[in-house]
């Protein structure tokens, strides 16, 4: 019989397994499961002002007023238009849930940077008539269909052709006839136009400011002396002012550092 024949055949076993002499331990991997804790980026003011009107953010500055508006009067109070041509308050809308409904929105007609005209879902533009009262007749834009936006120390009021603020009266009537702009004057032009958000600024830190503390980052950061001491290029540095407004400021400091000799990339 061969030598092979006395060999025990079977399935083979190693040490720690069911068929070995020792305890036998089964060791099941857990997959742990990582997450990814990301912080919820931050809203800013304009996105939180827009999700508690209804997707409409007040403006501040005459470039943000375009597409579509509305001219809030107290606290979610809209200039309302009436089938008749003149225009009133509409009821209060509920905070977070609805902005301003269709009658209480206009489209911008930009005129020029610092007037632009409005068109009611009537399809009239705005105006001011003889009576100093807010109307929406005309078919065509001409000089009484125009408003002003007056901004000052957080404050918004809406000029009409006749030099007046728009108002509210007794009468709920909107109208223009103060020529200075108090609490009843003050309105919040809203808009529902996409928030953008602010790119986030591509400019290191160590790149503003002034181009002497930045060239000295820079030397400080490369340089190389034995006693460890910072030298300067002593050349004028107002070429470095020229460079970083022709974006070539990098340009600029790696051309002056080569000069002293002492940098491990300008060797």
């Amino acid at each position: 019989m061969s030598a092979y024949d006395f060999v025990r055949k079977g399935k083979l076993n190693f040490k720690g397994s069911s068929g070995s002499s020792g305890i036998s331990k089964k060791h099941k991997k857990k997959k742990k499961k990582h997450r990814l804790d990301r912080e919820p980026e931050e809203k800013s003011p304009k996105q939180i002002d827009a999700e508690e009107h209804g997707g409409w953010w007040s403006v501040r500055t005459f470039v943000e007023i375009e597409g579509t508006i509305a001219i809030e009067m107290g606290k979610n109070t809209y200039v309302h238009a009436m089938d008749n041509g003149l225009f009133t308050l509409g009821a209060p809308h509920k905070e977070a849930l609805e902005g301003p409904s269709p009658p209480e929105q206009f489209v911008v007609i930009p005129v020029s940077e610092r007037k632009f005209a409005l068109k009611s879902g009537y399809g009239k533009y705005l105006g001011i008539d003889i009576k100093d009262r807010l109307i929406g007749r005309a078919d065509a834009m001409g000089p009484r269909e125009q408003f002003e936006p007056v901004f000052q120390d957080g404050k918004t009021a809406l000029m009409g052709c006749n030099n007046c603020f728009l108002s509210c009266n007794k009468n709920e009537d909107i109208v223009a006839t103060s020529k200075t702009a108090g609490s009843e004057e003050f309105i919040t032009i809203r808009c529902n136009a996409p928030v953008v958000k602010k790119k986030k600024d591509e400019v290191p830190s160590i790149d503003k400011g002034d181009v002497d503390k930045c060239e000295y980052s820079y030397v400080k950061q490369f340089q190389s002396w034995e006693d460890r001491r910072v030298r300067i290029n002593q050349e004028n540095s107002a070429v470095l002012k020229n460079a970083r407004a022709e974006g070539k400021l990098h340009e600029a400091l790696l051309d002056r550092r080569e000069k002293m000799k002492a940098d491990r990339y300008c060797k």
